[in-house]
């Protein structure tokens, strides 16, 4: 049997979002209309999600994270803390003539996140942009462009630097398009600058 969501006090949650079973929402944490989490997530202290946005099961919002819609993330994404969704191509206050913009006066463009991916703490994704299956997202990297299944980009903007497994540790090369999880033994194909799984050790 499933535990209801746990909610603390001071985390403001609009009446319209959905939270999934055995989810927790931590201090000052603010979830938006709409927004529809799944089962077993975790909504550190302080952490935002817009409104509409959409979490798979067993997500981890670490604290302060800033996920703003229309961000998409699925099954076990993790975004570590003080971590930014942009949602806005051409950010602006004010219109040309100086008028203050309203919430329909832009297109608001969202970051997805598949499942298991991971990004590190303090990172910035621009949206919108995708950041693959397993993927990881080096701690204070800024993402400017769509992000592999299984690769490890760093920087600024981020770029590839490794792959990893769904274990999360870089993996090793055992030939030109072979790679191996040091950790579970997985074994992965490259091909084209893409990783694919190929077979059980």
């Amino acid at each position: 049997m499933s535990a209801a969501p746990r909610i603390v006090d001071t985390a403001d949650v609009a009446d319209s979002a959905r939270i999934g079973d055995g989810s927790s929402i931590w201090h000052l944490a603010q979830v938006r209309e709409d927004a529809v989490l799944g089962t077993n997530c975790i909504v550190g202290r302080g952490a935002y999600v817009g409104t509409g946005v959409r979490m798979g099961d067993s997500c981890k919002l670490q604290n302060y994270a800033l996920v703003y819609e229309p961000a998409v993330l699925e099954d076990g994404v993790f975004v570590g803390p003080a971590v930014v969704f942009t949602n806005d191509h051409y950010p602006r206050s004010i219109s040309p003539d100086g008028t203050l913009k309203r919430g329909d006066d832009w297109e608001a463009v969202g970051v997805t996140c598949r499942t298991g991916s991971s990004i590190g703490a303090r990172a910035v994704c621009v949206a919108p942009v995708t950041i693959g299956r397993w993927a990881m997202v080096a701690a204070g990297s800024v993402v400017t462009k769509d992000v592999p299944d299984f690769a490890l980009v760093a920087g600024v903007p981020a770029r590839r630097i490794r792959w990893v497994g769904r274990a999360g540790v870089p993996l090793e090369q055992l030939d030109d398009h072979i790679w191996r999880c040091p950790e579970t033994g997985e074994r992965y194909l490259e091909h084209q600058d893409q990783l694919t799984e190929a077979s059980a050790p």
